[in-house]
């Protein structure tokens, strides 16, 4: 089992604390001291104010923030979770990822899905029910820019006649791509064209708002894997999948319980499901106590 901490990007109530290039790089450290396995951001670039009034949260660009921690890192591994494909030209993308696994020497974990939010959609000019289209696209696209030259491809909103990139990333083909979402949509996609699936708890409460299924419980959990081997089967797929989930116990936005012992004892039951990286918020209102909650994490779950 490998663990990913979350660097608090959203935290613009306090950004001296947590979203300065300083900041970024002393958390990032402190995990790969530590002994964890990755740092993790998320992906809203242009979050409406109801939908912040409501719970949802700024986020600073997924590959600024992670290409600060790389470069105050040496192994510690980068992932984005998740960056919505649909809200940018695939090209650009490719360049992003292949840019920042280059200058990181080889660490990025990508983490895409097809997004949800329909404001932000509109607020980027996308259109919200293109989005499963663009992201399928999207992913195709990417794969041809950063394993082949002269790539020419007609695409729903753009055209390229031959577009080659270099340097090629130094993951080949190219990073882990881990596609997110609890859709059986989204699951089939994992298995059929990345390396990976990233599931997430969602109560039934807010499955209507996140407009994926809600995963409420190890025994959901569990249910979803089988179907995800079942479909592994039925296409053909022999090479693992990783899949990525945080702990039932913790909330998206919090270091959860006191008792550490049972986040423990829920990560290795996640373990023996099949889970091979699982995902940590941390909750803290300054630098000093994030770092020291992570210390405690390393101590008592790592």
């Amino acid at each position: 089992m490998r663990c990913s901490v979350g660097l608090p990007t959203t935290r613009v109530d306090v950004p001296e604390e947590f979203l300065s290039g300083r900041a970024i790089a002393e958390m990032a450290s402190a995990a790969e001291q530590l002994g964890f396995d990755a740092v993790y951001v998320t992906d809203h670039p242009a979050g409406d104010q109801k939908w912040l009034e409501t719970g949802g949260h700024h986020a600073l660009d997924p590959f600024v923030a992670l290409s600060f921690a790389a470069a105050a890192t040496t192994r510690v591994r980068l992932q984005t979770h998740i960056l919505v494909l649909p809200y940018r030209n695939p090209f650009l993308t490719a360049k992003s990822v292949l840019s920042l696994d280059v200058l990181s020497g080889g660490r990025l974990v990508l983490g895409v899905a097809a997004g949800y939010l329909r404001s932000e959609f509109n607020a980027l000019g996308v259109d919200y029910e293109e989005r499963n289209d663009l992201f399928d696209e999207a992913l195709e696209v990417m794969k041809l820019a950063l394993t082949q030259d002269a790539v020419a491809y007609e695409g729903r909103h753009f055209r390229s006649r031959g577009t080659t990139m270099r340097p090629r990333p130094v993951q080949q083909p190219y990073p882990p791509v881990w596609v997110g979402g609890n859709s059986t949509l989204a699951m089939r996609k994992a298995v059929e064209a990345a390396d990976g699936w990233c599931p997430f708890p969602n109560p039934v409460a807010t499955s209507a708002a996140t407009k994926t299924p809600a995963l409420a419980s190890l025994d959901d959990l569990a249910a979803r894997l089988a179907d995800a081997r079942e479909h592994a089967t039925k296409v053909g797929r022999t090479a693992p999948l990783d899949v990525c989930f945080a702990p039932v116990s913790l909330s998206m936005a919090h270091a959860g319980p006191a008792d550490l012992g049972a986040v423990r004892d829920e990560i290795a039951s996640l373990e023996a499901l099949g889970v091979t990286q699982t995902t940590i918020g941390v909750e803290a209102d300054d630098r000093a106590t994030w770092l020291r909650k992570l210390d405690e994490l390393a101590t008592n779950v790592l």
